[in-house]
């Protein structure tokens, strides 16, 4: 994390792993003790995604995307070797590997804790989550580890191209059915909300400021908004600790079986991907972006997914909603982890 203390946001930065602690106990309590009031916000959606959680992750992208510098997205294609990890880690090996982890312990390891069919919608559900790349969130990873933004910008475009032609078979490979329903609402509005909307309005934004060609501009301006890319961070995960307060009550031992290949998938994808990108001689810019874009899942599209094919209360709508818990501490444990190691990269 930033350890810059000119930065108005440096305290928060330094400490945002506590904060996020704070945030996760935060969610919990309040979805225990006002239940009506997270099942009113949750009940604010289009196409299965929530419209209030959607303006917290624009308020944090929107930040990140004054800072991408169109002018020089051309040239990105002169580096391709981490959108090649990119792309390589997302589509050839991370649904693979998260299918083979979730058969081996929900139909080995755990195979006497659960129930063979309650196993096998863990297992569809983790699936989804391994074939759903993230959308919105990689942009506050790219930030924290101060990655290239141009190009994690490309990397994510492209990613959302490929999702919508590739989603489907992959998933209706891995979960051997050939009738996946993709909700292609909650697929195009969620591209629109967390990368149109935001893109264009950091366009806007870039070009007003930048008209008179002093860079300083778009700097301070960037660094009077920055605190509300971290607020709307802890927003969100105050919002999904509390929607899914009751059901991290009622069954923790379950979340914690679940939660275990999920936690072996997410560190050995980064693993995978941060060891290419370090072998490679890949920029740490674009490295760190890489492997974080491969570890995070699009978790809006899976949960949708889930709960169209197995139903709302099923173990596969379980399962992604884990991912879900599962993701925001671990993504930051793997950000603290790559500003570390930030120096390997020469």
């Amino acid at each position: 994390m930033s350890t810059n203390t000119a930065s108005p946001m440096g305290l928060f930065e330094r400490y945002l792993s506590l904060w996020v602690a704070l945030c996760i106990a935060a969610g919990v309590g309040l979805g225990v003790v006002l239940p009506n009031l997270f099942e009113a916000i949750a009940s604010i959606e289009y196409a299965r995604v929530n419209l209030v959680v959607a303006l917290f992750i624009w308020v944090m992208i929107y930040p990140m995307m004054v800072n991408v510098d169109f002018a020089s997205l051309k040239d990105v294609g002169k580096k391709p070797k981490g959108l090649c990890i990119t792309l390589v880690v997302n589509w050839l090996i991370k649904p693979f590997t998260m299918a083979a982890l979730g058969v081996f312990f929900f139909e080995h390891v755990f195979a006497g804790l659960v129930d063979p069919q309650t196993a096998k919608e863990y297992v569809a559900g983790m699936i989804l989550l391994g074939v759903a790349p993230c959308t919105a969130m990689v942009f506050v990873w790219s930030q924290l580890v101060r990655g290239d933004a141009n190009y994690t910008l490309v990397q994510v475009s492209i990613n959302d191209i490929i999702m919508v032609f590739a989603f489907a078979p992959i998933a209706a490979f891995l979960l051997g059915v050939t009738d996946i329903v993709v909700p292609w609402e909650t697929l195009l509005l969620s591209v629109v909300l967390y990368v149109v909307i935001p893109l264009v309005a950091g366009y806007i934004t870039r070009k007003m400021l930048d008209d008179s060609g002093n860079d300083q501009r778009i700097s301070r301006f960037t660094a009077k908004v920055k605190p509300f890319s971290i607020v709307g961070l802890l927003a969100t995960v105050v919002l999904l600790f509390g929607f899914q307060a009751q059901t991290i009550l009622d069954k923790p031992m379950v979340i914690a079986l679940i939660a275990i290949p999920l936690l072996i998938q997410s560190y050995g994808i980064f693993v995978v991907a941060y060891g290419w990108g370090y072998l490679w001689r890949v920029p740490f810019k674009t490295a760190a972006p890489a492997a974080l874009i491969g570890t995070s899942n699009f978790f809006e599209l899976a949960v949708a997914v889930a709960i169209s094919l197995f139903g709302l209360n099923s173990g596969a709508a379980l399962a992604t909603v884990v991912g879900v818990l599962v993701e925001v501490p671990v993504m930051l444990s793997l950000v603290a982890f790559a500003n570390r190691t930030r120096q390997h990269f020469g």
